[in-house]
């Protein structure tokens, strides 16, 4: 879309992030001259009226939230099969990138970023208000220092019920256990959000982890929170006692609201020594390590709400908004037998515990590995990556990708965390950036034939304006921007600049009756049109009172000029003034619609009575006419 103008107002100009459901794009509003971001749904997705109620429903909550740590909705609005919002722009980048770059964050800066993030939720929550899916990716650090809380996207009303029927909305490193469960979302589930944002702030890592995303369900609901001192030594008790207290597995024993949680955190805040705020942690693993999939916003099935403590394997699933399959059920643990097995059993069962599951221990861990991650790696990286693992590196495929920078990973075939043999070979893809194609020479083709070219060749028509010209025919295209041969994203808008043929000059034949107006007009090479209403002129009965465009104006071969014809002047009744003084004569005339001229002769000149006047009081005449008193 970059190039495009939505609305006849929004410019696109770069695009920002993609997400499961809309894309993000840095644009210009030309009426304000402002930079903003242009959230736009997947045309994919703006027929199905519950993605487009959502689009509007936050845009309708968070302009409720006058705020300055809430990202502000300026606009809300259609294009087409385009869904839009815009929104602030803040420059600068997202807790993930600042967790990413640098792991865990002294307390001070954790707290720092904590407590603007709260103050956004507590105005949500206390404008009756759930955000739903909190997490590092939805916390802007603007350049200049400000904190801000983006995407109300799963927003719900603190009074809905929200118990959706099959499924749990959110992100599943940071779902509290009520949501897993029972699928209901109150302000509570926003503080435990932040409880796994605060740790993950403290230690550099997410308090669950696992092979598949039910593992981590499983985990949030049958498992605490860990304190964070546990993985960074050192931390103070009070922190300890404030993540506990977020991540409560029981929601009544939480802050029952962001603005509880905001109070609890600044009492801790002051509790804390200059030392232990400025405390500098070890340097976390960084993020890129991980399985990226427990970023997503996700659709999952309320079948996992009360995951097994061995799920499948299924990295993949939420790597967009899905549907995630049950895991299989444990084996059936075995029937205790009766036969009486005597010391020589026992040795034996010992002798198998050590000896044959060293074996199982060889065999299941010694002869497999897991596939290491490698997405968004270079292939020199990705093959250290896989060798480090003691893995080979196979094939190597290249596509297209407008998310994924040029030379880097875009998938790897087995994904990363599947189970394979050492010595496997794992095949990887690797991004050649956007595809683009070049914006083909369409000048002098038709506008439906300009079409056509650009469609077959992985581009979109754009914005279409008009200009005369004396070399190029009407309705065929003079130029595109960008010009012909310049390399272009498939999928872009290439402007289009149409012909309006070489320019007339427009004849004015107000005045005229209708048919010499007619004449003139098609002698210019124009089209007439006689508009169905006619208008109180000054012109008489019949005779053109009004042309579209006007005389002396410039039109194009063949355009149409429409006429309006005149009914004639208003006629007003004209007021009786004779004997009237020439002062009272000239209020009661101008102020009836009439001009007044006075005719005073010799005798008149020194005179003050209207002794006639042109029109007899009670007569009718054209409003604007001129009516003359005599004066004696």
């Amino acid at each position: 879309m970059v190039g495009q103008v939505l609305d006849g107002r929004y410019r696109v100009d770069a695009r920002i992030a993609v997400g499961g459901m809309a894309t993000v794009y840095r644009a210009l509003d030309t009426r304000l001259d402002r930079v903003l971001a242009l959230k736009v749904m997947h045309p994919s997705l703006a027929a199905d009226g519950s993605f487009v109620e959502r689009f509007i429903r936050e845009a309708k909550s968070v302009a409720r939230l006058a705020h300055p740590n809430v990202v502000q909705v300026f606009d809300q609005g259609t294009d087409g099969s385009y869904v839009y919002l815009a929104m602030e722009y803040v420059a600068g980048c997202t807790l993930r990138d600042v967790l990413r770059e640098r792991g865990a964050l002294q307390p001070r800066a954790a707290l720092d970023i904590l407590e603007p993030v709260l103050a956004a939720l507590g105005a949500a929550h206390r404008a009756g208000f759930v955000h739903r899916d909190m997490k590092p990716e939805n916390v802007l650090i603007g350049d200049d220092g400000r904190v801000k809380v983006a995407d109300f996207g799963l927003v719900r009303s603190v009074d809905t019920v929200t118990n959706t029927t099959g499924t749990v909305l959110g992100t599943v490193s940071y779902l509290a256990p009520e949501q897993i469960e029972h699928g209901t979302a109150d302000p509570r589930v926003d503080v435990y959000a932040c409880g796994v944002v605060l740790y993950e702030m403290l230690t550099g890592d997410r308090p669950h982890e696992g092979d598949s995303p039910a593992t981590v369900l499983y985990k949030h609901l049958h498992e605490d929170v860990p304190p964070p001192s546990a993985v960074v030594p050192g931390l103070p008790y009070a922190l300890d006692e404030l993540v506990a207290s977020a991540t409560a597995r029981t929601p009544d024993v939480r802050p029952y609201d962001a603005v509880a949680l905001l109070a609890q955190t600044r009492e801790v805040r002051a509790a804390l020594s200059v030392e232990q705020l400025d405390a500098v942690p070890p340097r976390a693993v960084p993020a890129d390590h991980r399985d990226i999939s427990e970023d997503r916003t996700s659709v999952i099935p309320r079948a996992l709400t009360t995951p097994r403590p061995q799920p499948v394997n299924d990295e993949s699933a939420l790597h967009r908004t899905s549907r995630l399959e049950s895991p299989p059920p444990l084996p059936p643990r075995p029937r205790e037998g009766r036969s009486r097995r005597g010391p020589l059993a026992i040795v034996a069962a010992v002798l198998l515990i050590l000896g044959v599951g060293t074996g199982v221990w060889y065999i299941n861990s010694g002869q497999f590995t897991k596939v290491p991650p490698v997405l968004a790696k270079t292939r020199t990286q990705a093959e250290k990556k896989l060798s480090d693992a003691g893995l080979d590196l196979g094939t190597v495929k290249h596509a297209y990708s407008d998310t994924v920078a040029r030379g880097t990973v875009i998938s790897s075939d087995p994904e990363p965390g599947a189970r394979v043999r050492d010595n496997a070979s794992v095949s990887i893809t690797l991004s050649d950036g956007p595809e683009t194609v070049k914006v083909p020479d369409v000048q002098g083709r038709t506008l439906a034939e300009a079409r056509a070219q650009l469609k077959r060749g992985g581009l979109e028509a754009g914005m279409v304006t008009r200009e005369f010209s004396d070399s190029v025919q009407r309705g065929s295209v003079i130029s595109t921007d960008p010009a012909s041969g310049v390399r272009r994203h498939a999928g872009s808008a290439v402007a289009l600049t149409v012909s309006k043929g070489s320019p007339v000059d427009v004849p004015d034949v107000t005045g005229e009756d209708l048919q010499s107006a007619r004449s003139d007009l098609e002698e210019a090479g124009l089209t007439v049109k006689v508009a169905a209403e006619r208008i109180n002129s000054d012109y008489d009965k019949g005779q053109v009172a009004a042309q579209t465009p006007t005389g002396d104006g410039r039109a194009a071969e063949g355009d149409t000029v429409t006429l309006t014809l005149s009914k004639g002047p208003v006629m007003v009744e004209v007021p009786d003034v004779t004997g009237d003084s020439v002062d009272d004569a000239h209020k009661a005339l101008e102020g009836a619609g009439f001009k007044v001229d006075e005719d005073r002769g010799l005798l008149g000149l020194f005179g003050d009575t209207v002794k006639a006047q042109s029109v007899k009081g009670g007569q009718t005449a054209p409003k604007g006419s001129t009516i003359t008193i005599k004066i004696r």
